[in-house]
């Protein structure tokens, strides 16, 4: 099912205090915050996990990743097994194993606002190079740098790969990679969101100048705002977790949210509360502490 029409808001201010509520969802980032940096996924948060779920909260697994990319947490699915994909591009099924996951959600990035980020940014930022996520395939320009462990299905220009005659023309667009070679990865972020203006979304997950661009209002936020509506589960209800700013709507939304120690510092001005660094099992630590309280 593809969804295109628009989120207004899904973020609150952060200065709005929330009422607390015994959780019924978390949602968590993945890379960064419930993964340790050797992309692992700790016994500890493993048993953690788990006991979230016995005890009737809901866990969400929200990361920038695309669906592909989910095999590393799909051992850990309980209950629905849904995870948000590409910053809220998309919400997968990941019951079935690797190869199985099927998407039940889609947020597409219109090709014609795709084409205006690229050509916009392109412009303010000489040098900037991209890639193009789809639901199922990943095409990128020759110049676009190994960022990532995967060959690409296409080289072509940006130009090119967006147009009618693309590859995989019918295929929705999840989301746009743009990288740039030389600038600061934060001032490269706040140089595209004002020269793409309200064309796309345009947020970052890694640490170096590579850019994530999706779809008008589209973003962890506003997607897990929908799947909690579906569920009749309000913000107040939610305890979320993260480490960069494409987790900073998401923190802010929740009633409840923790900055992981190795957080961004614009993930921690975001959050409401703080936990250890990702290696030291962070996520864990705090669901534990959630559960203590309920007993």
């Amino acid at each position: 099912m593809r969804d295109n029409g628009r989120v207004t808001s899904a973020t609150r201010q952060p200065e709005t205090p929330a009422r607390v509520l015994p959780p019924r969802l978390i949602a968590t980032d993945l890379d960064g915050t419930l993964l340790r940096d050797d992309k692992s996924v700790s016994p500890r948060t493993i048993a953690a996990l788990a006991a979230a779920e016995e005890a009737g909260i809901e866990v969400f697994f929200v990361t920038g990743r695309p669906a592909r990319w989910m095999d590393v947490v799909s051992d850990h699915v309980h209950g629905h097994g849904l995870a948000i994909c590409g910053n809220g591009a998309a919400v997968v099924d990941l019951h079935g194993g690797p190869g199985a996951h099927r998407f039940v959600k889609v947020r597409e990035l219109a090709r014609k606002n795709a084409l205006d980020a690229v050509r916009l940014l392109r412009d303010a930022a000489p040098g900037t190079v991209y890639a193009v996520e789809q639901t199922y395939g990943f095409n990128q320009e020759p110049a676009y740098p190994k960022l990532h462990m995967e060959v690409p299905d296409v080289l072509r220009s940006a130009e090119e790969l967006l147009g009618p005659d693309g590859p995989a023309a019918d295929e929705p667009v999840l989301k746009i990679l743009a990288y740039h070679p030389e600038l600061d990865p934060d001032a490269f972020l706040t140089l595209a969101r004002i020269a793409v203006g309200d064309r796309a979304n345009v947020t970052r997950s890694s640490p170096s100048a590579l850019l994530e661009i999706s779809g008008p209002g589209v973003s962890k936020a506003s997607t897990l705002a929908l799947c909690c509506a579906e569920r009749g589960i309000s913000h107040e209800e939610v305890v979320a977790f993260g480490d960069m700013p494409n987790d900073v709507e998401m923190l802010t939304w929740a009633g409840r949210s923790f900055a992981m120690g190795n957080a961004h510092p614009d993930v921690v001005a975001a959050a409401s509360g703080r936990t250890v660094a990702n290696n030291d099992d962070g996520v864990a630590v705090v669901i534990e502490q959630l559960l203590n309280e309920r007993s």
